[in-house]
């Protein structure tokens, strides 16, 4: 069997793969993470709890050595040294997080290495308005701003009755929520849910049991559990129906 081209393990300085294996890295579905601190940390564990090969690569010993056999392989790095991130194959992967957030100017220069090796898919940590339009200026994919994200999120959930909540852009989003009373007892096809309220019941469940696809059939119970998908505003309108 061969082996992982990830698959070493933890070093005190930047040494390369090798060429053999970076160039199976660029045929593997493998994720670099640059800076493991609590969002690196939390994203590459669960890359590979999801069966991700990630490459960890951070300036902090102590963070290296306590995710050594946590992550696939994990390094210790200067990630603002071209010549570092190049003997590590970065710029190999079709995927890349640059995880940094407290330190502005290396999460920049990070971030200009990473654009400049034409990586595929890059995603990169802010901290601020400020940061996220240098990140995408600088031609970053996918800039997320976790802190701001968390805070709209629950503000959604304190806001209403949601369970859950998910926006995206264009002003989308889904809700997790039990189902309003003048929905139970009857098919959901005869309640004139989208032309009354605007949004549409995508997923039920009932107790505990798998989620299901909704139809026009569906009759909901007090006690289930609803995915409701529609705009922003209609989702929270909807939302607190089902508090009254």
């Amino acid at each position: 069997m061969a082996r992982n081209p990830l698959s070493r393990t933890a070093d005190s300085t930047a040494s390369a793969p090798g060429p053999r294996a970076a160039a199976r890295l660029s045929r593997t579905d493998a994720v670099a993470v640059i800076g493991l601190g609590r969002f690196g940390r939390a994203l590459a564990l669960e890359l590979v709890s999801a069966g991700v090969d990630v490459l960890g690569i951070d300036d902090d010993e102590d963070l290296v050595q306590s995710l050594h056999g946590r992550l696939t392989h994990v390094v210790r790095a200067d990630c603002t040294r071209e010549d570092a991130l190049r003997q590590l194959a970065v710029a190999d992967f079709d995927t890349v997080v640059v995880g940094i957030g407290s330190n502005l100017e290396a999460s920049i220069l990070t971030a200009s290495l990473v654009v400049g090796f034409g990586v595929h898919d890059i995603w990169a940590k802010a901290t601020s308005e400020a940061h996220a339009r240098i990140l995408s200026q600088l031609g970053v994919h996918h800039v997320v701003r976790p802190e701001n994200d968390m805070g709209r999120r629950v503000a959604h959930l304190v806001h209403g009755a949601m369970k859950d909540y998910i926006d995206f852009e264009g002003d989308f989003a889904m809700v997790t929520i039990g189902p309003p009373a003048e929905l139970l007892g009857r098919p959901l096809g005869q309640t004139s849910l989208r032309k009354r309220h605007g949004v549409t019941i995508v997923a039920v469940r009932v107790g505990g049991r798998a989620w299901t696809h909704a139809t026009a059939e569906t009759v909901l119970e007090a006690g289930d559990t609803v995915i409701a998908a529609g705009s922003v505003k209609a989702t929270e309108r909807f939302s607190r129906l089902a508090r009254a």
